[in-house]
């Protein structure tokens, strides 16, 4: 793959394994390939596109057409059923709010968990934490168990450590329709 060429999905697809009952997800397991006791759904097929570094990619459709699917199969976090994915560089996801986030640990304690699962050190994350917190914009909630938090505030704190973080390719699903305006644009520049 070009070193320009950030993503590259070719012929990807995904389905599922859809059960009448839950009975049949254990016939399934005792059947193994022999006899099917599902229905495949696909919700991605067939999918082409390449993203170039320093381009800003977006997908749309409605509800239910397989957007979120295909950012998790970009960020490893699902595999494809189809096809194939590169991945040229360090990725930072922001797939759902606040995921991976413990409701009993403060903002602080989020931020050095969050940013190590990223891949930065302590250290790296001590010289960023003024940064990070300011960016997030929350104040003195930044030392509150974030179950505390409302959603925009997860949000916030959640894009401050993805940007903080120095990844090659940043995927973000929706986190950003809970913010303001202000923070939307803050987010985007």
């Amino acid at each position: 793959m070009s070193p320009d060429i950030a993503i590259r999905a070719s012929g990807l697809g995904k389905a599922y394994e859809i059960y009448a009952r839950p009975i049949d997800r254990l016939r399934q397991a005792l059947a193994g390939r022999r006899r099917k006791h599902y229905r495949e759904f696909w919700a991605l097929r067939d999918v082409d596109f390449e993203a170039r570094r320093g381009e800003c990619l977006g997908i749309v459709g409605r509800n239910g057409s397989g957007k979120s699917t295909l950012l998790q199969i970009a960020c490893g976090i699902v595999r494809p059923s189809a096809g194939s994915l590169e991945v040229n560089g360090r990725v930072a996801a922001m797939l759902e709010l606040g995921a991976g986030f413990d409701p009993e640990l403060s903002g602080r304690e989020n931020v050095f968990v969050a940013a190590t699962v990223l891949g930065l050190s302590t250290p790296e994350i001590r010289a960023r934490f003024d940064a990070i917190a300011e960016f997030a914009g929350i104040g003195e909630f930044m030392e509150q168990p974030v179950k505390h938090y409302s959603s925009g505030m997860y949000a916030r704190l959640a894009f401050a450590v993805c940007a903080h973080v120095d990844a090659d390719i940043l995927i973000v699903d929706e986190v950003l329709a809970v913010g303001d305006a202000a923070f939307v644009q803050k987010c985007m520049r």
